[in-house]
């Protein structure tokens, strides 16, 4: 069914509620690959018990961390096929730290919607609001759906935050474990793709791959680890496109950069020619 754009963007989908707690947050911290160093008290900040400081890249998962089945992408004025579907980016900002556990509302509407000829990319909005109403985070997301270009509209702007021409400031080696896509299923995402390796070949890889959000959550957390002294307090906004794939149990690297009170980054796989894994990485301090 082609996309009807003024239908899509009037929409406000149904809102979700939903609730998280301690324990889900420290899974979550688990599955990015926190607690490697046990006797570090900095690594344990992520996994206290009732009380553990929150990545703000949870907010990207809280409201499905308990969802066991795939998504669809069916939605007033969209309907899609799931195959023909590729997460192009991320963002979440917070005005406070996120709390460790407890209820909320989501309410999504979709904002943009570009015309790349043989493909549309579909941005969304998602806000989330305690029960008495305080904004708790916001999320940024688009999707590049394949076959649904090609409906006569603009073909939007480049949004990615663009790394500066000189060389890194910092590089950060971020390990992933050979189980780490079985961990990071837990956290609400149980797509065969990361975990049953006939169903990875069939869909042209020779292993199962990373969820493209642990990666993004594994960075977040490499950089508040290495440049914010893990405080997690200390940042105001983070996000970053998705440019490529990770393998469990390769070692990626992050070139990061300060610049202009940001944090900016790319993420490569050093084994496979540098290949670019996440672009765009921009975190904004609070």
């Amino acid at each position: 069914m082609p996309i009807d754009v003024d239908v899509a963007l009037a929409a406000e989908l149904e809102p979700i509620e939903f609730s998280w707690s301690s324990s889900d947050v420290q899974l979550y911290h688990l599955a990015l690959g926190a607690g490697a160093d046990p006797m570090d008290s900095r690594e344990l900040r992520y996994l206290i018990d009732d009380t553990p400081q929150v990545l703000p890249t949870f907010g990207n998962v809280a409201a499905t961390f308990h969802a066991t089945k795939p998504p669809t992408v069916q939605f007033p004025g969209i309907d899609i096929e799931l195959s023909r579907v590729l997460h192009a980016s991320e963002q979440v900002s917070a005005p406070a730290p996120l709390p460790p556990s407890g209820s909320a509302r989501a309410v999504t509407r979709f904002t943009d919607i570009w015309d790349k000829g043989k493909a549309a990319v579909i941005w969304s909005e998602t806000t989330v609001t305690a029960p008495d109403g305080t904004v708790l985070w916001t999320q940024r997301r688009s999707i590049f759906a394949r076959g649904e270009g090609g409906f006569g509209g603009e073909r939007g702007p480049s949004t990615s935050a663009a790394a500066p021409d000189r060389g890194p400031d910092v590089e950060l080696e971020i390990p992933i474990l050979p189980q780490q896509a079985l961990l990071y299923r837990l956290c609400g995402d149980r797509n065969p793709l990361h975990s049953d390796p006939e169903f990875a070949a069939a869909a042209g890889f020779d292993r199962p791959i990373l969820h493209g959000l642990c990666t993004y959550g594994m960075t977040c957390k490499a950089i508040v680890d290495a440049l914010l002294d893990a405080d997690v307090a200390a940042v105001g906004s983070y996000g970053a496109r998705f440019a490529g794939v990770a393998f469990p149990g390769e070692t990626l690297r992050a070139d990061v950069w300060k610049e202009d009170g940001r944090i900016l980054a790319n993420v490569v796989a050093p084994s496979r020619e540098n290949a670019v894994v996440l672009s765009g990485v921009e975190l904004v301090p609070a």
